[in-house]
């Protein structure tokens, strides 16, 4: 399984994107991904029990998976499909069972760990991430969450083997040694 942030580059249709080393990380995350797990406070701010229904997620009525999405919570919520093919699936099981269940619905293609920081560290923490794609980019975003914290000496056991920097981005890419 894959951890990728999403990137604003040309090769996801978004207006303003670039052609270059942005886009090509982007394209390589999207090859042969069939599901995506994520965590709650990646799909919506909204916490605790699910008040409000209508809340789809960020991304408005076409996000950008295209596929089975697993999403973390302690609260369950029916399924929601959506434009493009995706369907957010809300899973109460802990993230074994998140994966377990992406992985059938990926059919044999990989699962992406899309985020967030807490997420990641509980799939890095059980050793279940065999991919990583980090995109670092320099924006002050306040205190957030830090994605190697509470991790016992940081992503030990992964070798740097791919490095890249655009302007804007620089991106890291991780194997599970």
């Amino acid at each position: 399984m894959g951890v990728q942030e999403p990137l604003l580059a040309q090769g996801a249709g978004e207006e303003g994107g670039e052609e270059g080393v942005d886009d090509r990380f982007l394209a390589a995350g999207d090859e042969g991904i069939g599901a995506t797990v994520m965590g709650r406070n990646m799909f919506g701010p909204i916490r605790g029990p699910w008040k409000d229904e209508e809340w789809t997620g960020w991304w408005g009525d076409d996000p950008p998976y295209h596929h089975q999405v697993f999403v973390l919570t302690h609260h369950p919520r029916a399924p929601i499909t959506m434009q493009g093919g995706t369907t957010f699936n809300f899973v109460t099981e802990g993230i074994e069972a998140a994966l377990d269940r992406a992985f059938k619905a990926a059919e044999g293609r990989d699962v992406r760990l899309g985020g967030g920081a807490a997420t990641i560290q509980q799939y890095l923490r059980a050793r279940l991430v065999d991919e990583m794609h980090l995109a670092i980019v320099p924006v002050l975003l306040g205190r957030g969450e830090r994605l190697f914290d509470n991790l016992e000496g940081g992503p030990i056991g992964y070798e740097g083997v791919e490095f890249g920097s655009s302007d804007s981005v620089v991106h890291a890419r991780f194997i599970r040694k």
